[in-house]
């Protein structure tokens, strides 16, 4: 399920800009904020939909969203990431019914 209104509900709400907004191997600290937020697939998709330059969003510094974005500069990434997230929660599914 995607979740319109993600920002309250994102594992950094209440970390301060300083954290996220970092360079170098800071950057993986930040990563590590965003590995169990419950919203972080819904954030990436605002960064990379938006172009957001600077940060770490969704678990992502700006050089991989970057890649990202070269890869496939015209795509909808809340559409791609909803159908990823789709497809992967349809296979887990698939496999618990085999069980």
């Amino acid at each position: 399920m995607w979740v319109e209104n993600w920002a309250p509900s994102a594992a950094c709400r209440q970390a301060s800009p300083d954290q996220l907004f970092v360079r170098g191997a800071e950057q993986n600290k930040a990563k590590q904020l965003c590995a169990g937020c419950p919203v972080r697939t819904e954030c990436l998709a605002e960064a990379l939909d938006n172009q957001i330059e600077w940060g770490v969003w969704g678990g992502m510094t700006e050089r991989e969203r970057r890649a990202l974005l070269r890869r496939r500069p015209t795509a909808s990434w809340r559409a791609v990431l909803e159908a990823a997230r789709e497809q992967e929660t349809n296979g887990a599914k698939r496999v618990a019914a085999t069980v």
